[in-house]
């Protein structure tokens, strides 16, 4: 281990409590809480992590002190009576036993909220401004709510205290209720709250005094604020040093978290969450700004993927504790493997955002590419062994393909694994071609290296028959052959070019281009941008609302801003009703979804996106003669449980990913791990 890795592995002292190393997860809000409450779930996704060598983990991004603050949105977590305790005793106790510290986020979220959930009761904030991004107009805060949310807080750390946690953070970013109060574009009070800065500072001040009256002396409190809020009627990142300067002076907090930026509006909550198309650590030097003017830790999160990175952060001095949280989501082992020696076998997050896109849609946090990250009850992160070893064939090289070698490698079986294309990686090579989203890469090639170190027998540029596959003398054979771009149903399909050929192909289309996307997904806006900045004169049509309708948080405003940056036309509502040749151009016809008028386009192509149709020939020859006739076993799967043994002689046959039907990366590795985990 170098030396400035071995920064990473140095403790860290708050008080009295003392964090194994500089490795962090901060708080966030992954949807698993039930009821209000932190339970099985949501503990054991923490729980390993600190398995995984981490020295702090942090959740409840972010906590709700308060009923105003309702912590239904995103299944969060509210800390506004006593009930909580329990659960956080049965949590620190899970995470304490491998060795990590447990802290929480405490928040109110005052205007950056709905009105319209749990209690429905008015949103609140310094003054009445509407958020952008959450759409409520706030109730201007009176002398009564100041003081009813002060002893919240309060309330809420003593809660976390004897609830057995190490410590607590209050949120002052992302546009939450305390830097409501900092922030001039949302602060126009003329009473002692509003005005001059250390004015707009004392909400946040009596905060944090009486959390620590509450919690007493021995407890953690920090922290988290952003570096700098990036737009013009915001904090400056001068305002933010100043703030942190301000907090430490008057002793009210053990650290800072820093991060980047502000989320009041669509584009800035990507920007605040940043994804491939952002550099790796873009904001580390907000951080390391602040660190130079204070005299307690300053930690940091925002989009640091690689060890890498994160030791140099440590060992240069910008940060003293560095937070890889969606690293640790992508493999929660970080810290054990880099101590073991194993830094090759860390899953590198690839910044695809996919987990946290999810939450912004009301569904729950999971990785691309890890299918057991929040599934810890029923899905393996290590993979145990089979007692009997059995003889796999795999066909296809995508995800699905190679999370099944991987999986069945591990689980001790002979594993023959066929790609017809002369490189593995499947339709993600294809999705890895757009630009920014080149990153996407980085999934196929940890598992083909993983797959690789473990000895499968790998066959590129070689298309599997049923003759093939059954001179393996298969126990198993798994159809991983994913699917064909599907040119649609309409007339003159024929004419078409699918999204799927021009990124494959790499083709150059001139001229102008009616793009119809049917999906909503990654594929047509990515193809757009492509065909764009090649010097097409580029149409988006499709039947939704919007661009990329099935993108989210952290995606689409990125894709938008690209296509209006490259001058793509998008034209929402539209069906695509048919196409035809007129002399050496084609006429595409569209029908209005919302008034039913029709209209035509004359262009020199037109491409399509309607996904993926499955690549299932093998399987439907090989189902005959498979001991189970290829069926898959629903209720078992679905329960996390072996696949029943058939009484037949002969292999087994199954099919996953977009050879089942046409979905995404993260479907297809999920398919692949639930399956082969107990074969």
């Amino acid at each position: 281990m170098s030396a400035t890795t071995e920064a990473l592995f140095r403790p860290l002292t708050l008080r009295r409590l003392t964090i194994r190393n500089r490795l962090m997860s901060t708080s966030h809000a992954p949807g698993y809480g039930r009821d209000g409450k932190p339970q099985e779930r949501y503990q054991l996704y923490h729980a390993e992590k600190a398995k995984g060598g981490i020295g702090l983990t942090m959740f409840g991004g972010s906590s709700s002190v308060s009923p105003d603050s309702p912590a239904a949105p995103w299944n969060q977590i509210s800390v506004a009576d006593d009930s909580v305790i329990p659960y956080f005793r049965q949590f620190a106790d899970r995470v304490h036993q491998h060795g990590a510290a447990l802290m929480i986020q405490l928040t109110h979220m005052g205007r950056r909220t709905r009105w319209d959930t749990e209690h429905w009761l008015p949103t609140i904030s310094a003054s009445p401004r509407r958020e952008p991004a959450s759409r409520s107009i706030p109730r201007e805060m009176n002398q009564d709510d100041i003081d009813r949310v002060v002893a919240d807080f309060a309330a809420a750390a003593r809660r976390a205290r004897d609830g057995g946690l190490d410590g607590c953070e209050i949120s002052a970013a992302h546009g939450h209720l305390v830097d409501q109060f900092w922030s001039p574009s949302v602060n126009h009070r003329t009473d002692g709250y509003g005005g001059a800065l250390l004015n707009r500072l004392r909400f946040g001040f009596e905060i944090l005094a009486a959390m620590r009256r509450a919690a007493g002396d021995d407890f953690v409190i920090g922290m988290r604020m952003s570096g700098d809020e990036l737009f013009d009627e915001g904090l400056s990142a001068d305002d933010c040093i100043e703030i942190a300067a301000a907090h430490v002076e008057r002793g009210l907090v053990d650290f800072v978290n820093v991060m980047g930026g502000q989320a009041r509006d669509h584009l800035a909550h990507a920007v605040s969450l940043p994804n491939m198309a952002f550099p790796v650590a873009p904001f580390l030097h907000l951080a390391s700004a602040i660190r130079r003017e204070v005299e307690i830790p300053v930690f940091h999160a925002q989009r640091i993927t690689d060890f890498a990175t994160a030791a140099r952060a440590v060992a240069e001095g910008h940060v003293d504790m560095v937070a890889m949280t969606r690293a640790h989501i992508a493999d929660p082992h970080i810290g054990r493997k880099l101590l073991e020696g194993r830094a090759d076998d860390i899953r590198q997050c690839v910044g695809a955002g996919y987990c946290i896109d999810r939450i912004y849609t009301g569904a729950d946090a999971l990785c691309i590419q890890n299918a057991a990250t929040g599934r810890e009850a029923t899905m393996p992160h290590e993979i145990p062994r089979a007692a009997t070893p059995r003889r796999v064939v795999i066909v296809g090289g995508g995800p699905a393909g190679l999370e099944a070698a991987r999986v069945c490698a591990a689980r001790g079986h002979h594993v023959v694994l066929f790609e017809r294309e002369p490189s593995l990686g499947g339709a993600i090579n294809i999705a890895a071609k757009a630009g920014w989203r080149e990153a996407l890469s980085g999934i196929p090639r940890w598992l083909a290296a993983q797959i690789r170190k473990s000895g499968v027998d790998i066959r590129l540029a070689t298309a599997a028959d049923p003759a093939a596959i059954l001179a393996e003398r298969p126990d198993i054979v798994i159809i991983a052959t994913g699917g064909a771009p599907n040119q649609g149903f309409i007339p003159g399909a024929d004419l078409v070019v699918t999204t799927t050929d021009i990124m494959r192909q790499g083709m150059e289309l001139s001229g102008s281009v009616l793009l119809y996307d049917n999906m909503g997904q990654h594929n047509a806006a990515s193809c757009a941008e492509l065909l764009a900045t090649r010097g097409a004169l580029v149409e988006l049509a499709t039947p939704d609302r919007m661009a990329a309708e099935e993108v989210g948080t952290t995606n689409q405003p990125v894709h938008l801003r690209n296509l209006y940056k490259l001058g793509v036309i998008i034209s929402p509502n539209l069906d695509l009703l048919e196409i035809r040749r007129e002399d050496n151009r084609l006429i595409a016809v569209l029908r209005n979804t919302m008034d039913l008028s029709e209209e035509e386009r004359v262009i020199d192509h037109v491409a399509v996106d309607f996904g993926t149709l499955p690549v299932d020939h093998l399987y439907t020859d090989l189902k005959d003669g498979a001991a189970n006739r290829g069926i898959t076993d629903i209720a078992a799967l679905i329960a996390g449980q072996p696949q029943p043994e058939a009484s037949a002689p002969g292999y087994r046959l199954y099919r996953i990913g977009d050879a089942a039907a046409g979905r995404n990366i993260h479907a297809a590795i999920y398919d692949a791990l639930r399956l082969c985990k107990d074969l």
